[in-house]
């Protein structure tokens, strides 16, 4: 436990170096949008009301606590204070996986995946507040099994700071802790979105404040755009919504194809959850992080930071014995660095639409689509093809259900194993 342990305080203070300016990577600088963008946005929401004329701000209400907590240190100055608050963050979900990794039917390897998964995407883990976000997310998993109304407000709460941690409850055992795990969500979410409705004016403006936007230049869809540029597409790129996009003829199209897919990997999650015969103690995170994969790989945008959603999600899934999802864990991780190469250290290449630049695109987003497949080919085959080829009927119960069965003095009755 000492080795993890140092190896995060090592990797951390060369974090902080960075963000500090101590140390400094080739390309544009990754604490600008602290300094330039959250602390205007931080300026502006103490005064009551969310950034209504802003179209950078496109995010949930809490996020506001998000961007508000530095004032908490404000000896520091926000951007410092910012920093201090994202290495917490990161040590919170650096605990909690250590000490998952010590119960019974876990390992050590989750919290490993998160010593190696952050300081692979450089400082743009501490410039962002997404390691907030993800240590909610990581804290929601792991509490499931034992917590479910915890974790499901847990969820509830991230998806109130950046939406995708709504997508953690999409693999609940079916029965009567799904029931309890999504009403506790969604009344956490409610109570949360009526505070901030009632106290703040534009709490729910983030609804509507992306659907002008192009197609980003480190997206899957993107690569169209990269490499139309060498034959004679008169689009332009852009800094548009706070991030570098493609804008011009046909976006709209390739933007549109996303959304599509993206729909499709909803679908292909419902149709999973109506077809899963067993759930393990691994299938929740599994399924979260098969989810957040298709959701991230298939965005429109994917911006640097997503990253760590998804290690903090390999991580929870790799700590689990039970778990077959330690390949996609390591492409989520050969990809985040691979994301370092391309933002910051060559992003001028990306923009440029040079050979070195698609060529790292096309890396990154290829072991990301790699990854969302194998993730989801691993969920379907311990949880539909194995069971039935061990001959569990469909509609075999759980063993929630088999409990509820016996709680409700029936004979219990199910052919499902853990």
């Amino acid at each position: 436990m000492r080795l993890p342990v140092a190896v995060w305080l090592a990797t951390r203070t060369v974090l902080l170096l960075y963000v500090f300016k101590v140390l400094t990577l080739p390309g544009p600088d990754v604490t600008s949008d602290v300094s330039l963008i959250y602390q205007r946005w931080f300026d502006v929401l103490r005064t009551g009301s969310f950034p209504l004329d802003d179209v950078t701000w496109q995010y949930p209400p809490a996020a506001a606590l998000a961007v508000l907590s530095p004032g908490a240190l404000w000896f520091l100055g926000y951007a410092s204070a910012f920093y201090v608050l994202m290495c917490a963050a990161d040590a919170a979900a650096f605990a909690l996986l250590l000490r998952a990794g010590r119960r019974p039917g876990s390992r050590m390897a989750g919290a490993w995946c998160w010593v190696a998964g952050v300081p692979l995407l450089g400082p743009t883990a501490y410039a962002r507040y997404d390691l907030v976000v993800t240590a909610v997310a990581v804290a929601a998993l792991l509490a499931l099994a034992r917590r479910p109304r915890t974790a499901a407000a847990l969820a509830a709460f991230g998806a109130m700071l950046k939406v995708w941690p709504a997508l953690l409850l999409v693999g609940v055992r079916r029965g009567r802790t799904a029931r309890t795990v999504w009403l506790t969500a969604f009344g956490t979410a409610a109570l949360i979105t009526a505070l901030f409705t009632a106290a703040m004016p534009g709490a729910l403006d983030f609804l509507t404040a992306q659907r002008d936007r192009g197609t980003e230049v480190e997206s899957l869809g993107s690569l169209v755009f990269h490499v139309a540029r060498h034959h004679g597409w008169e689009g332009q790129v852009l800094l548009n919504y706070g991030s570098v996009e493609f804008l011009g003829p046909y976006v709209n199209i390739v933007s549109d194809v996303s959304l599509g897919l993206t729909a499709l990997g909803f679908g292909w999650l419902l149709l999973w959850r109506v077809r899963a015969l067993e759930w393990t103690e691994s299938t929740p995170a599994d399924a979260a992080f098969a989810a957040v994969l298709l959701f991230t790989t298939t965005s429109r945008v994917i911006s640097p930071q997503y990253l760590i959603w998804l290690v903090g999600l390999a991580a929870v899934c790799v700590s689990l014995r039970a778990s077959r999802q330690t390949l996609p864990a390591l492409l989520v991780l050969a990809a985040t660095g691979v994301t370092l190469l391309e933002f910051p250290v060559w992003f001028a290449h990306v923009v440029a639409s040079d050979a070195l630049g698609v060529t790292l695109l096309v890396l990154r987003n290829g072991l990301l689509v790699a990854a969302s497949v194998l993730a989801c080919v691993r969920l379907w085959r311990t949880t539909v093809t194995e069971p039935r080829r061990a001959g569990v009927l469909p509609g075999a119960r759980t063993h929630e259900g088999a409990r509820e069965a016996v709680g409700a003095g029936g004979v219990q009755a199910s052919s499902s194993r853990t």
